[in-house]
């Protein structure tokens, strides 16, 4: 069931959507592309160490690819590692995380833009419920 949902939802991330720039250009990009702000940590990878992390926010993202904010530049044509927290929660119950593993194709001040090779969503386990405390009242008559 949970199979078919996210089959679902890759049938509608792939469609193509026909933009036509300010200057006239059309956006060449061919998978549907999502505004979706989340808080995203990343990891530069050098062979099997980490060469850089640092924190940012998601700004638009594809089946293809994501645009997000960094601490600073990155460096074109290296690996690297994306994790964020999916807004959606499984079954209505339990957070998720999405983990993007990449390569940086352009960077700049602003931010990074990273071609998805592979991803996968993790579960982080069901949310827990804190029981609702009563205060204690106590009534005292006066007089």
């Amino acid at each position: 069931m949970t199979f078919s949902i996210i089959r679902e939802r890759m049938r509608v991330i792939e469609m193509k959507d026909d933009k036509v720039f300010k200057n006239g250009e059309q956006d060449r990009r061919c998978k549907r592309r999502f505004q979706i702000e989340q808080d995203v940590r990343y990891k530069m990878l050098y062979g099997q160490r980490i060469a850089e992390t640092g924190l940012g926010k998601t700004k638009n993202i594809s089946s293809g690819g994501v645009w997000f904010s960094t601490e600073s530049m990155l460096t074109t044509g290296m690996p690297v590692e994306l994790s964020m927290n999916w807004p959606v929660l499984l079954n209505d119950s339990c957070p998720m995380k999405l983990m993007i593993y990449g390569c940086v194709v352009r960077s700049n001040d602003k931010g990074a833009a990273v071609a998805i090779e592979r991803y996968e969503f993790r579960t982080q386990g069901t949310r827990q419920f804190q029981p609702v405390t009563q205060p204690q009242v106590e009534l005292r008559m006066l007089g």
